[in-house]
């Protein structure tokens, strides 16, 4: 868990990497410590969310998206102000502390969840899956129709292999390396770093800017910058919890909200996006506090809240974990190690964050020219390591190359991710309902909880679409007059 916070920190802090990517890169290294292959990715996942508040506040360049907001008023305080040491002091205490309120959220709450989910029979478990596929749209950051032909991409994606219930090919194309499905992680890895990987190649020729180091002035937090910021850590943690726990939301939004919810309730607002310290303190908060509450979802119901759980869900059911809502009453030690280790981590994280910050400063002068090739790397040699197959490599390669165009025609890859996860649940789901019901739809009429997730699932689909085009009128009408 240590060496895994300490991978998510150096990716973090590394400007084009994010933490889709450093969990994507590290989940085959993992696959061999078991119930500690979990540890480390938790702990890789809420080291790249912190890490990225590194290179924010010293170059004005956030590592991930998750840190974008901390650029408004880190970068002035260590530039302006000459203070980066005092920035990153404070955006390490309230990284940590909103790593660990969620972490409590999540053991308080998840288990009375679990119980709630416990009434779900075959009928309501297909309703929640095509709940989760629901938010497709919120996902899909820049257009609901390419998100939706995403989803049905991993849907297609997920048909692959031998049907469980007939036993019958489905578009094996007569290749034997088909037969069990597509390879999961291999198209992991392909959709989000290698593809990645071939954008920043191409955007190599500018360069990031790299400044002068600064010399840190402080390490640890002063007693009134603990007494300032304490209000507004403790509110934006409430606030990022609660956005993770959305399914189809994320560090980024959650980041924003925080920042723009305590600039609202500062008695000294004026001083936002010059260096205040408020200003780094919510951002930091909420987007750590995503971790914990992006859980919540995931252990209870099985639906991954953001990217970066998605790859969790399928990193959890190779080591036998069944995230939903039997997973509290059969597996409970796993998933109160699994909470205890969100505990660990979010410590790690603190530690390594007051004790290394002068190394963890200097990631942000190495050349993307080095570091590009490296991470290409780790994607070959990761997808080889999980069967020694060339042929895994093949493929993540092709979806490497595939998810490249996509992300060139603004197509998101967490709907193709949620559509292979869930599509084979809500397909066997859905022939399992059908099966007791004689091929009735009408026995959902009988499961009130069925009932409602579908009417829920097409409120999330079709709320996003009427509000577009209800935005498209108001805009048309305004031209007009």
């Amino acid at each position: 868990m240590f060496l895994g916070v300490f991978f998510g920190i150096l990716c973090g802090a590394m400007p084009g990497l994010s933490a889709v990517m450093a969990v994507s890169i590290l989940l085959p290294f993992t696959f061999s410590l078991d119930q500690a292959g979990i540890m480390m990715l938790l702990g890789t996942f809420c080291g790249a969310i912190y890490g990225g508040s590194i290179t924010a506040i010293l170059i004005n360049t956030p590592g991930t998206a998750n840190s974008a907001a901390t650029c408004l008023d880190g970068y002035p305080m260590a530039t302006k102000l000459g203070q980066p040491g005092r920035a990153l002091s404070i955006s390490t205490m309230a990284s940590t502390f909103g790593g660990l309120f969620s972490a409590c959220a999540l053991l308080f709450t998840a288990p009375l969840l679990s119980k709630i989910a416990l009434n779900f029979g075959v009928p309501e478990m297909f309703a929640l899956g095509v709940f989760g596929l629901s938010i497709v749209t919120a996902v899909s950051s820049h257009s609901i129709i390419k998100g939706l032909i995403g989803a049905i991409l991993g849907l297609l994606l997920g048909t692959v292999g031998i049907d469980a219930t007939s036993a019958t090919m489905r578009f094996t194309f007569g290749t034997t390396y088909l037969i069990g499905g597509v390879q999961f992680v291999a198209l992991l890895i392909g959709l989000f770093a290698f593809s990645q990987c071939l954008v920043t190649a191409e955007e190599s020729m500018k360069e990031y800017k790299r400044e002068k180091r600064k010399k840190l002035d402080q390490i640890l937090p002063s007693k009134s910058d603990i007494k300032r910021t304490s209000p507004t850590i403790l509110m934006c943690s409430i606030i990022g919890t609660i956005i993770g726990a959305i399914p189809g939301t994320g560090g980024d939004i959650a980041s924003w909200i925080g920042y723009n919810e305590s600039k609202r309730w500062s008695k000294h607002p004026e001083e936002f996006g010059h260096g205040a310290p408020e200003g780094i303190a919510a951002p930091e908060a909420a987007n750590n506090a995503v971790s914990g509450g992006a859980m919540i979802p995931l252990l209870t119901l099985g639906i991954p809240g953001d990217s970066v759980t998605a790859i969790m869900l399928g990193a959890l059911m190779m080591q036998g974990i069944t995230p939903g809502p039997l997973l509290f009453s059969t597996q409970t030690v796993d998933v109160y190690s699994i909470i205890i280790s969100l505990f660990m981590a979010n410590v790690f994280m603190c530690l390594l964050g007051y004790g290394a910050i002068r190394i963890f400063s200097k990631i942000s002068l190495v050349p993307m020219k080095w570091l590009n090739p490296i991470v290409f790397v780790f994607c070959v040699v990761g997808t080889y390591a999980i069967n020694n197959n060339i042929y895994d490599v093949f493929l993540m390669i092709g979806a490497g190359i595939v998810g490249y165009f996509l992300i060139k025609l603004d197509f998101c890859m967490p709907p193709i991710i949620l559509g292979l996860i869930l599509g084979g649940t809500v397909e066997e789901n859905l022939r399992r309902t059908l099966v007791l019901s004689d091929g009735s739809f009408s026995i959902f009429l009988s499961h009130p909880i069925a009932l409602v997730l579908l009417a829920i699932a097409a409120i999330s689909l079709l709320s996003p679409i009427f509000l577009n085009l209800w935005k498209k009128r108001s805009t048309n009408k305004q031209s007009g007059n």
